[in-house]
């Protein structure tokens, strides 16, 4: 009865989450629902235990939630990611036109853009390309999808993401974990998903489809509309990269900093200085960016929103990102306690292919991202739960942590990209597309990603590479 609980609690969230409902409010009640059948008493089980955990993951990471909206929103708002995505589309022209959509989401999420602003801000470049190279419109969001959804979200070492901060707080690395993988995974993932749509935009010629006629969020971009010069448009992302970059490897963090705070008994603090270093850091880098956004483009923000409404907007719509992702992670908890759980845990655990933990860990994360149609959710989920065993197992045959970071991480990137995932949704809906017109080559990119982790882990067992 336990295990058809969280199976049924499982297939609800899926179910609402698809349908358009909030996990924030949904997620607390699917999880209390498999509690009660596991015989949980459901208060105890929200007060102490959902939220609790859900309060751990929000002490932890809400700063760069927080920042990282903020410094997205400034950078749409000052048109600053506007400038970048228009120069690098204009400047390769409709004869590459994938490539180019591709390159200018990858640039903006490599440089600490999230997802969603990026979306709002090639879209617009990106239709306006494809119509003009006769290139069908369906293919428009897994092209957007591919720059920004994929490589520089999970993969590349060093990318400020959320997906690749979240391990170094569960195996002390930095977000520069495993490169040399990192890199074969990520640039493979681009190589193999431009190759495909190229071949289906190929397809489509020979049928001759072209970009077809729509009507929805169809933009028209004025000759003589200005945008920002690429070359200043480019420095905060940089700023973000190199800052980052000081503090995470030149710069000497004293080990003994968190010892007057741990007298004073604080109950959520970290173990160790090495455990929070890169979240020190990108905090550090999302301020340096965020005032350099600022200083560029203030004179656009008085034309458009203002600066107080810019950071407003940023800070509110940080709320819900956090919000959204604590949810998940009570929920995964609350999951993780029941005892139908460690039937499926002790499978998870004894994944034993290779010998190392890495596909136990791959299928784990990749699984509940999945689930939970969230790729930073899916995985918080999986490391809370798993991490110290995994670690354990790794230390035990000598394995780094650093390739359960990166494996972790890319992983986490795979499955989540199901139909009810919501940056799915709202891509689709900004490119006025529906699941069934585009979610076809999206899935493809699914399945790509989550292969590469394979892949990736397959190399260093065979090679020990980093």
């Amino acid at each position: 009865m336990e295990v058809i609980g969280i199976i049924l609690s499982l297939f609800l969230l899926m179910f609402f989450a698809y349908k358009g409902f909030s996990v924030i409010l949904f997620a607390p009640i699917f999880a209390l629902l498999a509690a009660s059948l596991s015989g949980l008493s459901i208060m105890p089980a929200y007060t102490e235990l959902f939220m609790a955990k859900g309060v751990v993951y929000i002490k932890s990471f809400f700063p760069v939630f927080l920042l990282g909206a903020v410094f997205g929103k400034l950078m749409e708002d000052t048109g600053l990611a506007k400038g970048i995505a228009h120069a690098i589309i204009q400047g390769l022209g409709k004869e590459r036109a994938i490539l180019s959509v591709v390159l200018a989401g990858c640039v903006l999420t490599y440089g600490g853009v999230s997802l969603f602003v990026v979306v709002f801000a090639v879209y617009p470049f990106a239709s306006a390309l494809f119509k003009e190279a006769n290139i069908p419109k369906r293919l428009l969001p897994a092209t957007i999808a591919l720059g920004a959804f994929t490589a520089t979200m999970d993969s590349f070492p060093g990318t400020p993401q959320i997906q690749n901060l979240i391990p170094t707080n569960f195996f002390g690395t930095n977000i520069y974990a495993a490169p040399i993988l990192g890199l074969f995974g990520g640039l493979s993932i681009i190589t193999l998903g431009i190759m495909w749509l190229e071949h289906r935009r190929k397809s489509a010629a020979i049928a001759g489809e072209g970009y077809g006629n729509h009507t929805l969020n169809e933009t028209e971009i004025k000759e003589d509309t200005t945008f920002p010069s690429w070359k200043l448009s480019i420095l905060p992302l940089i700023a973000v990269l190199v800052v980052n970059f000081i503090m995470n490897n030149l710069f000497v963090w004293d080990p003994n900093m968190l010892e007057p705070f741990k007298a004073m008994k604080l109950p959520l603090t970290a173990s160790e200085v090495k455990n929070v270093i890169s979240i020190w850091s990108l905090i550090i880098a999302l301020v340096t960016g965020i005032l350099l956004v600022i200083v560029l483009g203030y004179k656009n923000l008085k034309t458009t929103s203002g600066l107080a409404k810019s950071l407003n907007a940023g800070a509110i719509g940080s709320l819900l990102a956090i919000l959204n992702t604590a949810s998940e992670v009570g929920y995964g908890n609350v999951i993780a306690s029941l005892p139908g759980f460690h039937a499926i845990s002790t499978a998870l655990m004894n994944i034993k292919v290779g010998g190392s933990p890495l596909v136990s860990e791959a299928v784990t994360v990749n699984v509940l991202a999945g689930v939970t149609g969230s790729a930073s959710g899916g995985m918080s989920i999986a490391l809370d739960l798993m991490s110290k065993d995994w670690l354990s197992w790794a230390n035990s045959i000598g394995m780094s942590p650093e390739i359960l970071h990166r494996v972790a991480s890319m992983a986490s990137g795979g499955m989540d990209t199901l139909p009810h995932n919501g940056a799915v949704i709202t891509l689709l809906a900004v490119c006025g597309m529906t699941h069934k017109d585009s979610y076809g080559d999206i899935f493809v990119l699914t399945v790509l990603k989550s292969v590469m982790v394979f892949v990736v882990i397959l190399l260093h067992t065979l090679t020990g590479i980093l």
